[in-house]
């Protein structure tokens, strides 16, 4: 198997990509499309990725960054230790303190105005992104697109928490009070009280994510793509273009170099001179294959406990946590016991104790993803650090970097996600 193509600078006639979790896959397939050759190489899986790890949940209503002034005003009551959901190890304090200095900096008002425009504007199409995109290779019944459920189970905080929502800006998403029914079926799933809760129309979930990862590799695989295992360990560029580096030695090189490795994508550019102030944003959940659960019911956000739960073919997910630290990190347990006695307290249908899943998101300090062209080698371009966001932005993703391969203009503005916005 050829591990080196020739290379056509004006006409891209191939491409790699590393990475291969959705937005790798997402990329790979709309490069397909195009009839541009492409190998994914996926590194050997250590953990789960965070890809396959999340709610499922399609959150097109969160175009405010999390980089905010409001944010940094909850932090306190949101600690781990307070009984919230964010977690500052000390273990990894060399880590987690240069990164929220710079997210300190990335709340000034005007950034933040910015940052939501340019989410609003990716975000824009991206339930038809996937539509098309899960209709193209044979698995549209895989997108449920009947919005969530957030929940409070006091009138403080339901009075509060709607308040919030109602001031925030939802891009193509909308809010409303659930109705008296909704509130009765809510009142079903659990023995805590349900003070009130609001229904968000517009956003959706993934019916499943093993069976989304399984779809799109056999996608990608049945448009004539190349997947290959291996661990890139470096990039280096020769004469003015990226080739990347396995582990033992293999060499990549292709009209078209794509580093889409998640959180491990800062630490192969940095390699050759961008700089890149990522962090592993760690997420637990817990799962059960036994559950009474409703099929039709979306996703709950129970958010007095800063929790989501989501109904997947394969069972119940309870997913929670803002961990900053470092990828190698080992897990920390008292998260899983935590989202046990969430799960307990509120009655749900959950077999206890539940799988167990750890998995860290790429986040940058300003909570933008990186999409774009890279100035150190003409024959390369990255997507990555899409934080809590990348499902929700794989397909449109996909799309804006197989556009820039093949010499067309993206489906949206991709200035606000260059990574020159950090001095690279």
């Amino acid at each position: 198997m050829p591990n080196d193509f020739p290379s056509h600078a004006s006409d891209p006639q191939n491409a790699v990509i590393i990475g291969g979790g959705v937005i790798g896959l997402a990329t790979a397939i709309a490069l397909q499309r195009r009839e541009i050759p492409t190998i994914l190489i996926d590194s050997p899986p250590l953990a789960p990725a965070a890809s396959w790890g999340n709610a499922g949940h399609i959150a097109i209503e969160q175009i405010e960054p999390l980089a905010s002034r409001a944010t940094i005003r909850s932090m306190p009551r949101r600690l781990f230790w307070r009984g919230g959901a964010l977690s500052l190890p000390l273990r990894d304090i060399a880590a987690w303190l240069p990164f929220a200095l710079r997210l300190v900096v990335a709340t000034r008002p005007v950034r933040f105005a910015r940052g939501c425009a340019a989410l609003s504007d990716a975000m824009g199409d991206a339930m038809g992104a996937w539509r098309r995109i899960l209709s193209g290779i044979g698995a549209a019944d895989l997108l449920i697109e009947d919005g969530h459920y957030i929940m409070w189970e006091s009138a403080a905080s339901a009075a509060q928490g709607r308040a919030r929502w109602a001031a925030a800006d939802t891009g193509c998403a909308s809010m409303r009070d659930a109705t008296a029914d909704e509130l009765e079926r809510l009142a079903t799933l659990t023995s805590a009280p349900v003070a009130g809760a609001v229904h968000i129309a517009g956003s959706g979930q993934i019916a499943d994510l093993d069976a989304l990862g399984a779809a799109m590799r056999a996608g990608f695989d049945a448009a004539g793509g190349i997947r290959i295992e291996a661990r890139i360990d470096r990039l280096v560029v020769e004469d003015g273009r990226a080739i990347a580096i396995a582990a033992d030695g293999a060499r990549y090189a292709a009209d078209a170099m794509i580093v889409a490795g998640g959180a491990a994508s800062g630490p192969l550019l940095e390699m050759i001179g961008h700089r890149v102030p990522i962090i592993a944003e760690r997420g637990y959940h817990i799962q059960s294959a036994e559950t009474g659960w409703p099929r039709d019911m979306p996703p709950v956000v129970f958010e007095d406990r800063s929790m989501i739960v989501t109904r997947f073919r394969s069972g119940l997910r309870a997913a929670s946590f803002v961990e900053f630290g470092r990828s190698a990190s080992p897990a920390d347990p008292r998260k899983w016991a935590r989202l046990r006695r969430h799960v307990a307290a509120l009655g749900l249908s959950f077999a206890l104790p539940g799988a167990e899943w750890m998995g860290a998101r790429p986040t940058l300090p300003d909570y933008l993803p990186a999409i774009g062209q890279s100035g150190r080698a003409a024959n390369l371009y990255y997507a990555f650090g899409h934080q809590h966001l990348g499902l929700t932005l794989a397909p449109t993703t996909g799309d804006a970097i197989a556009a820039l391969v093949a010499g067309e203009a993206p489906p949206f503005d991709l200035a606000p996600f260059d990574l020159n916005r950090f001095g690279a």
